[in-house]
């Protein structure tokens, strides 16, 4: 992530969370430039040299934590997360993280079920470590609807 992406990360993360507005998920207001700032690692997605998509890693119990994935609703449905996902479980299989965790809420076609199908299981919270127990406390404000963590085994 460059510097001078940042405007525009934030434009593509405020856009996405309208998909929550859509589907009559109330949301407390949400600014992402601190959660950019503190991510490990920011992947981007451009179309035409515009960036549309984004995802957001920290490191959380030794592991890849997916803090955000984001794309534009206006680029939605061509792959651009589905790409962003499989490049930070590449990142992190080739970092030796083993496993890449991400909260998301359940039930919402393009959170639980998507990351489902994309080789996510449900973690109980007896397999999470300390710090996704944090964060996951961190999170309280936007448990609106059902939540869980998640987690998909890579290798390298």
């Amino acid at each position: 992530m460059a510097e001078r992406d940042v405007p525009a990360l934030v434009e593509v993360s405020l856009a996405a969370d309208t998909l929550f507005a859509d589907a009559g998920v109330v949301l407390p207001p949400d600014d992402p430039r601190p959660m950019l700032a503190g991510a490990e690692r920011v992947l981007v997605a451009l179309d035409g040299g515009a960036v549309c998509g984004l995802a957001a890693t920290a490191a959380v119990d030794g592991r890849t934590h997916l803090e955000q994935l984001a794309v534009h609703p206006g680029h939605g449905r061509r792959g651009i997360g589905s790409a962003l996902l499989e490049a930070v479980c590449a990142q992190a299989a080739r970092q030796g993280r083993g496993r890449v965790t991400l909260t998301t809420f359940r039930d919402l076609a393009w959170n639980g079920p998507w990351y489902a199908r994309r080789a996510f299981v449900p973690l109980a919270p007896g397999e999470w470590g300390p710090e996704l127990a944090r964060l996951w406390e961190s999170e309280a404000p936007i448990r609106v609807r059902p939540r869980l963590a998640m987690a998909r085994t890579v290798s390298g």
